[in-house]
């Protein structure tokens, strides 16, 4: 065996992830995964899809139950009823899906999870549409964005899933990104050691989807965070922390690394511009305060 090859066997043995996936070149689900591993430790069971980036949850070498996204946050709720019926309760359950099955198709039963505050982690996986079934809108696909349903471009603004999720009073809230890895780190670090519903949102990179370079995925990603079209916060206890609190950059700037939002006219960006730019205002006046009560 060579040291090249010595060295390799070694990284992956410390890892909880194989080498290799089947995801798209530029995908941000595997950077995502190895480090919610390396976060979440050898105790974990991941159940759940998301999305097309769910293909990264074969190479996880802890158990994990790659379902149907309408089961999302169900399953994991039969885990977790299992493991107290046995009174395990050292084990972080993660439920995860993507953008569709968050948004649309399984909101209803992530609420009931969340109503119930049961004991996980809900992971949205969020790429912005229905990738893996052909680039169709989803509720999370952003204002303006070409999607093979919505070729004009979508005319609604994406739901805002955190904000939904932190007004059933769960114990936590983050928005991430993997353009932050150390931020995102810490956050997880943070979700694992409360007890009760708590709530990750990442947005990740789809090159196939977003129609960009697949060599740009990190430098498009960050924009998204420092244009403030994707803040990054945490809700603990319903108390708002805002995480980023740089200038933003101009949307357009964002808008134009991607195909998709080639359709939209200079007067929906500047509608966009005004509306991040209100919304960039109303976080940081609510920076530090408690939303609900």
């Amino acid at each position: 065996m060579s040291e090249l090859d010595r060295r390799f066997d070694d990284y992956y043995a410390k890892r909880k992830f194989y080498g290799g996936n089947s995801c798209c070149p530029g995908c941000g689900g595997p950077l995502f995964w190895r480090m919610a591993m390396e976060a979440f430790g050898p105790r974990t069971i991941v159940y759940g899809i998301g999305p097309c980036a769910g293909c990264t949850m074969r190479s996880i070498k802890l158990p994990s139950f790659n379902i149907h996204f309408s089961f999302v946050a169900d399953g994991a709720s039969g885990i977790l009823a299992a493991f107290r019926a046995q009174g395990i309760n050292d084990i972080t359950v993660i439920s995860s899906a993507g953008d569709g099955g968050t948004a649309d198709i399984g909101l209803g039963k992530i609420s009931a999870a969340a109503e119930r505050n049961e004991n996980m982690i809900q992971v949205c996986i969020d790429n912005e549409a229905y990738m893996n079934t052909g680039i169709q809108k989803s509720g999370l696909t952003p204002y303006g964005s070409w999607t093979t349903t919505t070729p004009l471009g979508k005319e609604a603004p994406k739901k805002d899933i955190p904000l939904i999720l932190a007004a059933h009073h769960i114990p936590y809230v983050a928005t991430v990104s993997v353009a932050y890895p150390q931020d995102l780190k810490k956050k997880f670090e943070v979700a694992k050691e409360i007890k009760g519903f708590r709530y990750i949102h990442v947005v990740i990179p789809c090159p196939t989807g977003w129609r960009f370079d697949p060599a740009k995925s990190i430098e498009v990603t960050k924009l998204g965070v420092d244009t403030w079209l994707w803040p990054l916060y945490e809700i603990k206890d319903s108390v708002l922390h805002l995480n980023m609190k740089k200038e933003a950059k101009p949307v357009k700037e964002y808008l134009e690394t991607q195909q998709r939002f080639r359709v939209m006219k200079p007067d929906q960006i500047e509608w966009l511009q005004k509306e991040t730019d209100r919304r960039r205002e109303e976080l940081l006046t609510l920076d530090g305060k408690k939303l609900f009560y």
